[in-house]
């Protein structure tokens, strides 16, 4: 029986799985980087981090399943999406990568809507608006700021796409994870040539482009005996880890929703056509299923709000609760002793600027309505709460757009705490499922490895085969009821809030 590897380069670290025809997991590993935030709102990392956490996770991974290098057929390739990895002629990395949460480029992309013609001819082209997360703003960053990076500069690639270079010299991405460029045609699935001559930037930058499951090259000599694996062992396209993560949950039929709280939040929708907000409010990108698409909304900080909370407020209180095996269990704990609504007290989980729905890097996290009658266990509910209702912000407009929603699946470290599940199906007024694999992007892209070797005949019978859920969590009526009355105030807080924002961005600069 062969043995498939799923790796996910995501933004706190590189994830692998080696996982079977049947889909069960035979070892993981995990290895943690550093993100470096050299002035408010940037955001980057070190490629060569994520080399060696990929290195030293798989051949952990190698270790404990016992694998023999033949053992290993395929590998899939999952990571943060948009980052941008700058490459000279001799394959040099001529600065840290620019991540997906980094807000510098709000003047490029105002740059690239002006080149494009206005932001309803973007949209046109590419399915999508200029946000500052993507990748695009940030080549043209580099051109106006570094242009001594720039004139070296002779492939940009995305984070997972970087690693696939060490693992088999091949310039190469999948049209899922190259949707979030805004350098590709969503709808024909193949780079913009229209809107990369607007930007005067040379098709030669990018990488060949291929579906999910197409096998883009095999493992290097070198790196084959550096893992302990074999040049047999074959790579495929894989995923950005928002449609890697949908396929691990089997989210590849229309109707059924994920829902993903990792350091950034996640609302995905399957579809089998283009379908597109004009308002440029929720993304339109290739799905890693041949030939279909998806819909997607962001939260910036989801659960990076609640991370950031424990690392910079909690982490040095010896404060415990009984029966708590952790810090995460400790703060559940102590949120699930406030009422739905926490009392009044709201949260905007804008600590990176914001995707979905204001697009706005200028937005910042608040607490709103503070009072003595407070405590930590209100704050650390209100996250969850704010969470849940920005994810419901970016449901609200797919159901919109007459998108049906039978099945919500939850995902991502929020979906092992019971309360943010329950907080989640309280506020879309839905019941949240779990499935029985829980390894998010990982999982997906070992399944698409298994797909381009042959294992099954596509996505759709591979999730199929290894995919079920497994507990669903309904919503109960008097917390509904709370946030269907809190959720308009959410929404006005913001409104309220926006030209604020812009003044204290000013003031920062």
């Amino acid at each position: 029986m062969s043995i498939f590897l799923g790796i996910d380069v995501g933004t706190s670290g590189t994830k692998v799985l080696a996982v079977d025809e049947s889909g069960k997991i035979l070892a993981s590993a995990m290895e943690t980087y550093p993100c470096y935030h050299p002035k408010p709102a940037w955001s980057e990392q070190d490629p060569e981090d994520w080399w060696r956490a990929t290195m030293s996770a798989i051949q952990s991974v190698v270790k404990k399943a016992r694998l023999k290098p033949s053992d290993v057929a395929a590998i899939g390739l999952s990571g943060q999406m948009h980052g941008s990895v700058f490459l000279d002629k001799r394959d040099r990395v001529i600065r840290r990568a620019l991540l997906w949460n980094d807000q510098r480029t709000a003047a490029e992309c105002e740059e690239i809507e002006r080149r494009a013609g206005g932001r309803r001819k973007l949209i046109k082209l590419v399915a999508n608006p200029a946000l500052t997360g993507f990748t695009a703003p940030k080549v043209l960053w580099l051109r106006n700021h570094e242009p001594r990076h720039f004139d070296k500069l002779r492939k940009v690639l995305l984070p997972k796409d970087e690693i696939r270079r060490r693992l088999t010299g091949e310039f190469a991405s999948d049209v899922s994870d190259a949707s979030g460029t805004l350098l590709l045609d969503v709808a024909n699935r193949r780079w913009s040539s229209s809107l990369l001559a607007k930007l005067e930037l040379d098709a030669d930058l990018l990488p060949h482009c291929y579906e999910s499951e197409d096998v883009t090259g095999h493992l290097t000599r070198e790196a084959a005996e550096t893992l302990g694996l074999s040049t047999d062992c074959v790579v495929v396209g894989g995923a950005g880890d928002c449609a890697a993560g949908a396929v691990g949950n089997g989210i590849v039929n229309r109707g059924v929703i994920s829902t993903s709280i990792g350091t950034s939040g996640v609302i995905f929708a399957h579809s089998d056509k283009v379908e597109i907000d004009p308002q440029g409010r929720v993304h339109t990108f290739c799905h890693a299923v041949r030939g279909r698409w998806h819909m997607m909304g962001v939260t910036l900080s989801a659960g990076g709000s609640l991370q950031w909370f424990q690392n910079e407020l909690c982490a040095t209180d010896a404060h415990a609760v009984d029966g708590a095996s952790d810090a995460y269990d400790k703060l559940n704990k102590e949120a699930e002793g406030v009422p739905a609504g926490s009392e009044g007290l709201f949260f905007l989980p804008y600590l990176s600027g914001e995707r979905t729905p204001h697009a706005d890097p200028n937005a910042r996290g608040c607490f709103i309505g503070l009072s003595l009658a407070h405590g930590r266990g209100h704050m650390l509910r209100s996250i969850m709460e704010g969470v849940a209702y920005s994810l419901r912000d970016c449901l609200e407009i797919i159901r919109g757009m007459g998108v049906p929603v039978r099945e919500i699946r939850a995902s991502g470290g929020g979906s092992k705490s019971r309360l943010w599940r329950q907080i989640q199906a309280d506020a879309f007024g839905q019941k949240v499922s779990t499935i029985n694999a829980e390894e998010g992007p990982a999982f997906g892209v070992a399944l698409l490895a298994a797909v381009g070797a042959g294992a099954y005949k596509d996505v759709r019978e591979a999730c199929a085969a290894t995919i079920r859920v497994v507990d669903s969590t309904p919503p109960q009526r008097a917390a509904q009821k709370t946030y269907d009355r809190a959720f308009p105030e959410y929404r006005q807080l913001y409104r309220s809030l926006a030209d604020d924002f812009q003044r204290i961005a000013a003031l920062q600069e």
